[in-house]
């Protein structure tokens, strides 16, 4: 790139995305006063000159590279086998003048909407972030160990932690109201104390859950539900919850090029026909064979709801024949929300399990987990026994109501 770009001084947006013999930036690029916006992603520059911190106009900046797949060997499992585009390994080092660019600290950037640090395999902890942010993603941060108190990150909707292994706890997540997607498939360690920070408040508006664990609410349908249409009772809602696993064993290029799990579906069935089937929504592909719970909860709007009619059955199935190779169902459930199901405000500790609204009884699911299944813990750990409550015995409602 010639030295005269820096001459551009009302230039706004530059890209150079995929400019594969692109390898070094001139020094004047730095007098870009109006650069805003600059994208350069699959690049094979390693470094950058010291005068792009003088950026002072810009406001989106893209450097992203794609992330190294480790697979196995298939005649030596336990060879990990790196896969990617870019035939030698290059490091990518930011210059000094880099800080420039940013206030002293994450909190300062009072409009960041969305924090996104997948696959940096070697950050170790989060600082303090803004209130502002809607969405927070450090999958496959696998040296994560420690994230600052979110109580205060109100409007937060989705939070994914899949494979930060090493993360101990997450400090105001019962505050968390606004949550809709919480993803933590693989991490082992804080799996049981996760458990019991989940409140009424935190799972309220909740749409997608995955985390370690193989058990389904007693309470759940595990087998077909058939639906009986009522007159003084509206259905609103769906929520499915589904336990799987993935077989290490199995080698499959598409498994960590997929975000999701795509294997399980929920299908409705007009007698032995379907009507309507869709793919659950299993984001976050562990990089364990332990077992994964994961819930998703539909409303009314979307089909899998209001396609229910009287007689109607809804089951989970797999995928035959499947995408990805390697996942297996252990188990699902099936619950059907009603009108007032999930409607009281207040304080229930009082109540029996029956008259509870469903959050506050899949908190108490959550609160009283026994982690028989989980994962051995890293040495020195020391971890409170979760206490016994007692199970309660009772017909789910929408059984009687079917």
């Amino acid at each position: 790139m010639p030295e005269s770009i820096g001459m551009l001084e009302k230039l706004i947006k530059l890209r150079l995305d995929e400019c594969k013999q692109l390898y070094k930036l001139p020094a004047s690029i730095g007098n870009l006063k109006s650069l805003q916006h600059f994208s350069m992603k699959e690049t094979t520059m390693t470094d950058l000159p010291e005068s792009f911190g003088m950026l002072s106009s810009l406001m989106v900046l893209k450097m992203a590279k794609k992330p190294y797949v480790e697979l196995l060997d298939k005649s030596t499992p336990e060879v990990p086998v790196i896969c990617s585009t870019i035939e030698k390994r290059m490091f990518f080092e930011l210059p000094t003048s880099f800080s420039n660019l940013l206030p002293s600290s994450l909190r300062d950037l009072s409009i960041l909407k969305k924090l996104i640090l997948h696959d940096c395999k070697e950050l170790k902890s989060l600082p303090p972030l803004p209130s502002s942010l809607l969405e927070v993603n450090v999958e496959n941060c696998i040296a994560l160990e420690s994230i600052p108190n979110l109580s205060n990150l109100e409007s937060l909707s989705d939070l994914n932690l899949t494979n930060c292994e090493k993360v101990m706890d997450i400090l105001g997540l019962e505050c968390l109201k606004f949550l809709r997607r919480l993803y933590m498939s693989g991490c082992n360690v804080c799996s049981s104390i996760i458990k019991r920070r989940l409140s009424k408040v935190s799972l309220r508006n909740m749409c997608n859950l995955s985390m370690p664990g193989s058990k389904i609410p007693s309470w759940f349908s595990q087998k077909e539900v058939r639906f009986t249409k009522h007159r003084n009772l509206e259905i609103k809602g769906v929520i499915i919850g589904v336990v799987v696993s993935l077989n290490q064993q199995i080698l499959d290029d598409l498994r960590y090029r997929l975000p999701a799990i795509v294997n399980i579906q929920a299908e409705i069935l007009k007698q032995n026909s379907y009507v309507y089937k869709r793919t659950l929504s299993l984001n976050g592909v562990p990089k364990t064979n332990e077992d994964q719970i994961h819930f998703s909860r539909y409303p009314f709007d979307r089909p899998i709801v209001w396609s229910l009619k009287d007689g109607y059955k809804i089951q989970v199935i797999t995928r035959n024949p499947p995408i990805m190779k390697g996942d297996e169902l252990k188990n699902w459930g099936v619950y059907l929300v009603f009108d007032g199901d999930d409607e009281y405000e207040g304080d229930e500790e009082s109540l029996n399990e029956s008259q509870q609204s469903i959050s506050e009884r899949l908190a108490t699911f959550f609160n009283t987990f026994e982690e028989e299944d989980c994962v051995s813990k890293s040495v020195g750990e020391v971890e409170e026994k979760v206490e016994k409550r007692s199970t309660f015995l009772c017909t789910p409602c929408f059984l009687s109501r079917t």
